[in-house]
């Protein structure tokens, strides 16, 4: 089983992927932010250096609805020694959406089909797709499959949420289920796996899963990939029931996750201008990682309300001095 990182724009930085990889790893494919910028800003430069990505295989992810401008990034990246670039065709923002791009490039499907015609015929790098399953109607999907296998798809990401589902309700399995009867496609499955009990759920759905990208789950737990990588099974052996409980909780090595959020903290200390740049994207990181922590609302105010790095410094010792974090099994 791969297992991959899935790009969470203004978190999993470079900064985050290198702080992740000496501290937890188990990713076999990182994928960037997206970039959106022809000419590339320094911050997409900086997030796709190569040496800013020593040691990881990464994948960088372009979101826009013109073929020049898709081409004009890949060769620049093509430059940076990149191979494969991904297509985001799966961000359901509403920003995003209402220029067409993303998720919402899924709405005019005949420009999406010259638009993959013309990147697939000219880009020198393989081009790989992560992608929602339509709009707002799931029979949508039959005439995306349609497009997508008329194209070298090098592996297409299946997010089975409609975008305007966005990350709520049930993944619509039937859809990935479609994917797999149609395409000769390598596909990852995304969507929900956030512990074995989910991972074991969808591989007794389908057994053939070789790929299975995940976003919020490592966020919110970091060892959630030590704990698939170390509970793998395969195929042939007995799936666990759906209500089979899990396994107890286990405590966490906190000092491993400490060292993390410190590499993390330090790392944008040194290349962001003052205090609040910084602290916006710890703040944000914790949206996730505090769900992680049991009784530490008290402390979780403290670090929303810091307007320095010295006093989110304190919050941040005390939510670990005196919460506990616990793994699901």
């Amino acid at each position: 089983m791969k297992y991959y990182l899935a790009p969470m724009e203004g978190i999993t930085t470079y900064i985050f992927r290198s702080a992740y990889h000496r501290h937890f790893g188990g990713v076999d494919k990182y994928f960037t932010p997206f970039i959106s910028n022809k000419g590339l800003s320094s911050r997409e430069r900086n997030d796709v250096l190569p040496e800013h990505n020593v040691g990881i295989s990464l994948v960088p992810q372009i979101l826009t609805n013109r073929a020049e401008e898709f081409l004009a990034i890949a060769e620049q990246l093509a430059d940076y020694g990149y191979t494969t670039v991904n297509l985001n065709l799966g961000c359901p923002s509403g920003t995003v959406v209402a220029r067409k791009r993303g998720a919402g490039f899924l709405s005019i499907p005949d420009e999406l089909d010259r638009f993959l015609d013309e990147i697939y015929r000219k880009c020198p790098l393989e081009i790989s797709i992560k992608t929602r399953v339509g709009m707002s109607d799931l029979t949508e999907w039959e005439g995306l499959l349609s497009i997508y296998e008329k194209y070298p798809v090098s592996e297409l990401i299946v997010h089975p949420r409609l975008q305007t589902e966005g990350y709520k309700g049930t993944p619509h399995r039937e859809a990935y289920a479609r994917a797999e009867e149609r395409l000769q496609t390598p596909l990852c499955y995304n969507g929900d796996i956030d512990s074995v009990v989910a991972r074991d759920g969808l591989l007794q759905e389908f057994p053939q899963v070789a790929a299975i990208m995940i976003g919020r789950g490592i966020l919110k737990r970091p060892e959630l990939l030590e704990e698939l990588k170390e509970t793998e099974i395969t195929s042939a052996e007995v799936f666990p029931s759906s209500g089979q409980d899990a396994q107890p909780p286990t405590r966490t090595n906190l000092e491993v996750l400490k060292a993390f959020h410190d590499e993390i903290l330090e790392g944008y200390i040194q290349i962001m201008s003052g205090d609040q740049p910084t602290l916006f994207k710890m703040k944000d990181l914790w949206t996730f990682l505090s769900s992680g922590f049991e009784n530490s609302e008290k402390c979780l105010k403290k670090i929303r309300k810091a307007n320095r790095i010295g006093d989110y410094r304190s919050a941040v010792e005390e939510v670990f001095e005196r919460t506990k974090i616990w793994t699901m099994g």
